[in-house]
C-alpha cells in the first residue's frame, strides 16, 4: 500500500497524491472497495426514469444494478440480477407495463422488489413449490437516496444515512431545498474524458485556472471575484459574488428560486460533494455532473441542468435554455484538454504529486486528504 503520509500534510508542506493513484490497477480496485463502497456515490438522476414503472439498468462498481421508479413515484435500487439463476433482468432503459420478469425462466417481481410469480417452478403447471417461499427471495435492494433528483447508492450499507453524511451542504444550500425542473433533451451534456476521475474533482474545485482556461467566463465572474470552500462534510469547491451572465440580447431572466437571500442575488457556488458529484447553484438554475469512473484513465461525465420553475422547461424559454446549455458546453469542453493532460503528466515518474499554493489550491488539497484518509483506513 502506499504511503500516503505527506498528501495529510498542511498544505504548505504537503504533496498531492502519487502518480499510482491515477495509474495503477491495484489503487483503482482499493478505491472502488473503500471510498466508492464506504460512502455515498452517485450513479444515476431521477429524470431518467421520469414516470411510474420506467426502469434503468447500470453498473457501479462492477456490480449490475436496476433503477426502479414505482407506482407512487419513488425511486428503489436494486441489484439488476434474478434470485433464481442470477440471470440480469432489464438490458435497456424501458417502461414496464407489467412486473420485472426475468427473460430466462420468468419469475417476475413487483416495482417494490417482491418475488410475485414462479412459473412452472413446482413442475408443469404448478407455479409454487413447499420449498420457496417467495417471500424470502425479493430482489437484493441496494441502498440509496435521492437529494436534488441524484440518485445515491451507499452499497457497503455502513454509512451514516444520507442526511447526516452530507448534513454540512444540505444545510449550507438549504435555501435550494426547493423543486427543481430538469430542461429537457437540450439540457444534457455528455463528455468522455481519457482521465482518472479524480482529476476531473480537483479540476473543478478550485478557480485558480479561470483566466488561463476560461477566458470567456472570466470577463464577468474573475479570479478575484471568487472565494475557497472546504468543509469537513466531504465537500470543496468556490463560489463567485458577480453572478449574472447575460442569456439574451433583450434582458429576459429565467424564473429564479423563491426567497432566496441577498447572497444569492449576485452569488453562485461550485462544489464538489465526494467522490464523484460536482454541483452548481445560482438563483435561476442548477447543475449536477455525475462522474463515473470506467478505469483508472477513463471518465463519463454527465451533465444535467436543472431550473428553479417548470416554466423554463417550457417552449417559451427554449432558445435561453439552449444558450444556457451552449455557455456551460464551451466551460466545460475548455477543461478537457486540461484534465487529459493531467493525466497524461501522470506517467512522469518523477513527478511527486506536486506542490500546492497555499492560497489558490486549498480546496483541491482539501480533496487530496480526503482520498488519502478513505485510502488509508
Amino acid at each position: 500500500m502506499l504511503d500516503l503520509r505527506n498528501v495529510l500534510s498542511p498544505i504548505e508542506s504537503a504533496n498531492g497524491l502519487p502518480n499510482a493513484c491515477y495509474t495503477s490497477d491495484e489503487m483503482y480496485r482499493h478505491e472502488q472497495e473503500s471510498l466508492f463502497t464506504n460512502n455515498w456515490a452517485a450513479i444515476g438522476f431521477g429524470k431518467d426514469i421520469a414516470k411510474p414503472g420506467m426502469v434503468k439498468p447500470v453498473t457501479f462498481l462492477g456490480i449490475p444494478m436496476l433503477l426502479v421508479r414505482t407506482r407512487d413515484g419513488h425511486i428503489n435500487v436494486f441489484q439488476n440480477v434474478c434470485r433464481h439463476r442470477g440471470m440480469i433482468l432489464v438490458d435497456t432503459p424501458q417502461q414496464l407495463r407489467g412486473p420485472i420478469t426475468c427473460p430466462y425462466h420468468a419469475w417476475s417481481y413487483d416495482l417494490e422488489g417482491t418475488l410475485r410469480s414462479t412459473p412452472h417452478v413446482g413442475g408443469p403447471g404448478i407455479d409454487t413449490i413447499d420449498s420457496l417461499d417467495h417471500c424470502d427471495y425479493p430482489l437484493i435492494t441496494v441502498r440509496s437516496h435521492v437529494w436534488r433528483d441524484i440518485i445515491f447508492v451507499n452499497v457497503g450499507g455502513d454509512a451514516p444515512d444520507f442526511e447526516i453524511a452530507a448534513d454540512s451542504l444540505v444545510s449550507r444550500w438549504r435555501e435550494f431545498d426547493q423543486p427543481v425542473f430538469h430542461g429537457g433533451t437540450d439540457s444534457s451534456i455528455i463528455f468522455t474524458l481519457d482521465c482518472n476521475w479524480k482529476l476531473a474533482v480537483e479540476n473543478y474545485c478550485e478557480a485558480y485556472h479561470l483566466p488561463f482556461i476560461h477566458p470567456a467566463l472570466n470577463t464577468y465572474s474573475r479570479l478575484e471575484d471568487h472565494y475557497n470552500i472546504l468543509d469537513d462534510g466531504g465537500f470543496a469547491g468556490q463560489g463567485t459574488t458577480v453572478y449574472q451572465p447575460q442569456i439574451t440580447d433583450d434582458g429576459r431572466h429565467f424564473p429564479r428560486f423563491a426567497a432566496l437571500s441577498d447572497k444569492w442575488e449576485k452569488g453562485a457556488e461550485y462544489v464538489a460533494l465526494f467522490p464523484n458529484v460536482l454541483l452548481g447553484v445560482h438563483n435561476d438554475h442548477a447543475f449536477a455532473i455525475l462522474l463515473t469512473p470506467e478505469g483508472t484513465g477513463r471518465t463519463v461525465e454527465q451533465v444535467e441542468i436543472y431550473y428553479a420553475d417548470e416554466a423554463a422547461c417550457d417552449d417559451g424559454y427554449a432558445d435561453m435554455r439552449r444558450t444556457n446549455t451552449e455557455m456551460w458546453r464551451t466551460v466545460f469542453t475548455e477543461d478537457v484538454s486540461v484534465v487529459e493532460g493531467m493525466q497524461r503528466g501522470r506517467s512522469a515518474n518523477g513527478y511527486d504529486g506536486g506542490k500546492f499554493s497555499a492560497v489558490m489550491d486549498k480546496p483541491t488539497h482539501h480533496f487530496h486528504k480526503w482520498v488519502a484518509q478513505e485510502l488509508s483506513v
